[in-house]
C-alpha cells in the first residue's frame, strides 16, 4: 500500500485515496468530500494502484557554525525535512508554495475536526537527559486544517527581532529555531502574528491572530515541565497553546510588584478588627430582652447560606443570649421566631429542653406577637 493508492475499507462502507501513514499500523484515507480518515491498514483493500507514486525529495543545505550565530547540521537538515513537504505536490503552478508547471498536484490532509484554528509553540531538548546542558529546538504546531503566514519575534530594546517567519501547511509542526540557554533571556517575552488561509479552495475567514506569549525560562532547568503526553511529539515537550478553537489564547500573569502590594493590602485587612453582627435585641420598660431572631434581623447578606447554615447562625444567637443571661434570676428573654413552619420554634425548644432544663419557656403575649415568638425565664 503505497501515497496514492485507492482503497476501500472491509468492515465499514466507504474508501478513497491514501495520502499518508500514521506510524506502522493506521493510514491516512481521503474520502470523495475531501476529509482524511485514520484507519487501520489490515482493515483496508487496495484496488487501484496509482502508478505514479513517487518518493519525497529531500533537500541538502550548507550547515553554519552554531557558534556563529548559524544553525547546526542537525537542525538544518530537520528544518528541511519539514519544508519538503511543500514541494512534493499534486497541483498545477502555485507559486505561493513554490511549486513549478508540470509538478504532480498536491492537496493538504484535511480532518474533520480541523475546521477550527489550533496553534502551539513548543520547545524540545534535544538531549533530555542532559536538562542542564542541552541545546533546544523551537517548533510551531499547527493542528487545523490552514495554511498559516507566521511571524515569530521577539521584543528587543530598540523594537523586535525577527526570529522566523514563512508559511506552515495544515495539520503539520514545523521547526523554527535552535538555540541554546545563553539565548534563554530573549525568549521571555515572544510575540507571533498569524493569517489563515486555504490554497485553491473556498474557506471560512479567520481573524488575524496577534499573540504575546510570556515564558517561564525558569522552566528549561526543570526535568519534569517536558511533558511526555504531547500528542505532536514522541519525545518530551513544552508545549504552549497560541490558539484553542479559533480563539487566541491570553495568559493570566501579575507583575511582582502588583502581587506585592495585594499581599500588603490583605496582610492590612487581616490585622482589622473584625465586626462580628450583634443579634437583634432591645429591652423593654419592663427589664424584659427581646431578641429577633429572624435571619434578615441578624445578617445583612445570607449569599451561598443553606436553610441549614441559617438555622444553625440563629440557634448560635439563641445559645449566646441564654448564656449571657444564665446567672440573672428571673430575667424575662422573649425569642421572636416568627410563624413560618415551625422548624426554629421546634429547635429552640429542643435546645431549652437539652440544655437548659432549669429555665421556664412558655409562648410569649399573643397580643403582642402571636404566635411567633418564645418566652424564656431564667431560673
Amino acid at each position: 500500500m503505497q501515497i496514492g493508492d485507492k482503497v476501500r475499507f472491509l468492515f465499514e462502507t466507504g474508501g478513497g485515496i491514501v495520502k499518508g501513514f500514521q506510524g506502522k499500523d493506521i493510514v491516512l484515507v481521503e474520502d470523495e468530500n475531501g476529509f482524511s480518515i485514520p484507519m487501520l491498514i489490515r482493515e483496508c483493500v487496495v484496488i487501484d494502484t496509482n502508478e505514479y507514486n513517487f518518493e519525497k525529495k529531500t533537500v541538502k543545505a550548507a550547515s553554519p557554525n552554531p557558534s556563529q550565530g548559524g544553525e547546526s547540521q542537525t537542525a538544518q537538515n530537520k528544518k528541511n525535512s519539514f519544508q519538503s513537504t511543500f514541494s512534493t505536490s499534486e497541483a498545477s503552478e502555485s507559486p505561493l508554495l513554490g511549486r513549478g508547471r508540470g509538478e504532480a498536484p498536491y492537496r493538504p490532509m484535511e480532518r474533520r475536526e480541523g475546521e477550527k484554528l489550533n496553534v502551539a509553540l513548543a520547545f524540545v531538548p534535544v538531549d533530555i537527559k542532559q536538562i542542564s546542558t542541552t541545546i533546544f529546538e523551537a517548533y510551531l504546531v499547527n493542528d487545523s486544517n490552514y495554511y498559516l503566514s507566521y511571524l515569530y519575534a521577539s521584543p528587543t530594546a530598540g523594537g523586535m527581532k525577527l526570529r522566523a517567519q514563512g508559511i506552515i501547511e495544515p495539520n503539520t509542526k514545523l521547526f523554527i529555531e535552535e538555540f541554546g540557554r545563553e539565548q534563554l533571556n530573549e525568549l521571555e517575552r515572544v510575540n507571533l502574528q498569524f493569517i489563515a488561509f486555504k490554497e485553491e479552495k473556498n474557506y471560512m475567514k479567520k481573524p488575524a491572530v496577534d499573540v504575546e506569549l510570556r515564558i517561564d525560562t525558569v522552566k528549561f532547568y526543570k526535568l519534569h515541565t517536558f511533558n511526555t503526553d504531547s500528542p505532536f511529539f514522541d519525545e518530551p515537550a513544552l508545549v504552549y497553546d497560541i490558539v484553542r478553537d479559533d480563539r487566541p489564547v491570553r495568559q493570566v500573569y501579575v507583575e511582582a510588584d502588583d502581587l506585592k502590594e495585594a499581599l500588603l493590602q490583605k496582610k492590612k485587612e487581616d490585622s482589622r478588627p473584625r465586626h462580628t453582627p450583634q443579634p437583634a435585641r432591645k429591652q423593654k420598660a419592663d427589664n424584659t430582652v427581646e431578641v429577633d431572631l429572624h435571619i434578615h434581623e441578624l445578617l445583612d447578606n445570607t449569599n451561598g447560606m443553606t436553610s441549614g447554615d441559617m438555622l444553625n447562625y440563629q440557634l448560635d444567637v439563641f445559645r449566646k443570649t441564654m448564656d449571657e443571661y444564665r446567672g440573672k434570676k428571673n430575667q424575662r428573654l422573649v425569642f421572636i421566631h416568627g410563624k413560618g413552619e415551625g422548624v426554629l420554634r421546634n429547635a429552640l425548644l429542643k435546645e431549652l429542653k437539652s440544655k437548659y432544663g432549669s429555665c421556664l419557656s412558655q409562648d410569649a403575649s399573643f397580643r403582642e406577637y402571636g404566635f411567633g415568638a418564645l418566652l424564656v425565664i431564667i431560673k
